[in-house]
């Protein structure tokens, strides 16, 4: 492990030698391999953090580094695995189902794109699995990995290219 890795387990996340609470999915920490849609789970293993998302109506681009991408209103991700863009952010309006990046609660106000699933998606294998803004303390995601926004936004602000995602169970 290197210095620069984020390693998270269902107790917390480490980072630059930090620990932080975290919240993983409501099914768990489970084997890749076994990682199905819809199935709650966060997926163990070695994930790069591929991009970074922000809602520049609540965080400034002076919050973060200048390679986060702003969304907007009709920025999607496409979550059907019968679509061609299955994992992959889309516009709306969108035929197939998908989730709204800007939602009106925080979870989505910063996000980091993992490569889970991408760029070559496998239709069922999942998709969104993202670092986000939790809910609350040690309350369930979907399958992401979330924490407090100023503790997201201060790991935000220190990853590096190499910098890796490391989820164990």
């Amino acid at each position: 492990m290197k210095a620069t890795d984020i390693v998270v387990n269902c107790w917390g996340l480490r980072f630059m030698g930090r620990t932080f609470p975290c919240s993983v999915g409501r099914g768990g920490i489970i084997p890749a391999r076994k990682k199905r849609e819809g199935d709650g789970a966060t997926p163990d293993g070695v994930h790069r953090i591929v991009g970074m998302l922000y809602r520049p109506d609540r965080l400034t681009a002076s919050q973060l580094p200048d390679w986060a991408l702003p969304i907007g209103p009709s920025d999607l991700w496409s979550d059907d695995g019968r679509d061609p863009d299955y994992n992959l952010m889309v516009r709306a309006p969108h035929p197939w189902s998908h989730e709204r990046l800007s939602r009106p609660d925080p979870m989505y106000d910063l996000i980091l794109l993992t490569d889970w699933n991408w760029p070559e998606s496998v239709p069922g294998r999942g998709s969104a699995i993202f670092v986000h803004t939790w809910r609350g303390p040690r309350r369930p995601t979907a399958g992401c990995v979330a924490l407090a926004q100023p503790d997201l936004i201060w790991i935000a602000n220190r990853i590096l290219h190499q910098t890796r995602l490391i989820i164990r169970r």
